[in-house]
């Protein structure tokens, strides 16, 4: 019997500027996270953007579809998402973008040489972007090898993520992520001295609800002071609709901009 084809889907953001595809039903999916983590780019110059285990791309692509002097490079160390995020870049919904997307497989924890010679090249870029891994190791192990992958934290990620970050970006480049509020010591401990101004938005799912996510954005060799920003509402009170400003963020019409 011939093997059945992979399930998948072709997944519109931006209200159908871009496309995606993306494994159905195994692996990671992006969504209103990857949005948010996009929207931290606020830069209308001719710029060069990472985004560090882009999985299928969805993150990245916003970037490209948002800004039309960006361009983008999708570093995924899983040859089968990477297969993804090729496939995505080339899809005919992002023709007018394509041009401006590049996809490499290569694992970002690398150091020195090897992280060259894989194409993370010594400061290369004005911003980074990413979205890491945000399960905790005592966390109950998903049987999805794909997800897992995506998913699963492994020791010392933030330093060896952020040591990357902070190799591949220019001085003065900015560093962008989304994680769990939790992870938000280790965070400030990996941007030690490669980072400074550190901004932290915690994003809570209604009023009065805890936080469920962080956006952190951070300057390569800044020595600002760490600040908190007020926190962002998702939804309004009562319903799953989206608040106006995260409405404008997930669908590519605002940009969370830096103090």
């Amino acid at each position: 019997m011939a093997d059945l084809p992979v399930a998948e889907t072709v997944d519109a953001f931006h209200r159908g500027l871009f496309h995606v595809i993306q494994p159905k039903g195994r692996g990671h999916r992006s969504g209103m996270d990857a949005m948010l983590l996009a929207a931290l780019v606020a830069d209308d110059r001719p710029i060069r953007v990472a985004d560090l285990g882009a999985g299928a791309g969805a993150a990245g692509l916003a970037v490209a579809s948002r800004l039309p002097a960006a361009d983008v490079t999708l570093f995924e160390r899983s040859g089968e998402m990477a297969d993804y995020a090729r496939r995505s870049a080339l899809l005919p919904e992002n023709a007018h973008l394509a041009a401006r997307v590049t996809v490499v497989e290569a694992d970002v924890t690398l150091k020195a040489k090897a992280r060259n010679d894989a194409g993370l090249l010594d400061e290369s870029f004005h911003h980074v972007i990413m979205n890491p891994p945000f399960n905790d190791a005592g966390d109950r192990k998903t049987p999805d090898a794909l997800k897992a992958e995506a998913h699963a934290m492994t020791e010392d990620l933030f330093e060896s993520w952020l040591r990357t970050s902070g190799a591949i970006m220019i001085p003065g480049g900015q560093l962008s992520l989304i994680a769990r509020p939790e992870s938000i010591a280790e965070i400030i401990d990996a941007c030690g001295r490669r980072f400074g101004g550190i901004e932290v938005t915690a994003i809570h799912p209604r009023q009065g609800e805890n936080a469920v996510r962080i956006l952190v954005t951070a300057i390569k060799g800044s020595r600002a002071r760490l600040s908190f920003r007020a926190p962002l509402i998702m939804h309004e009170e009562g319903t799953h609709k989206f608040s106006p400003f995260v409405d404008d963020l997930n669908n590519g019409r605002a940009a969370y901009s830096r103090r």
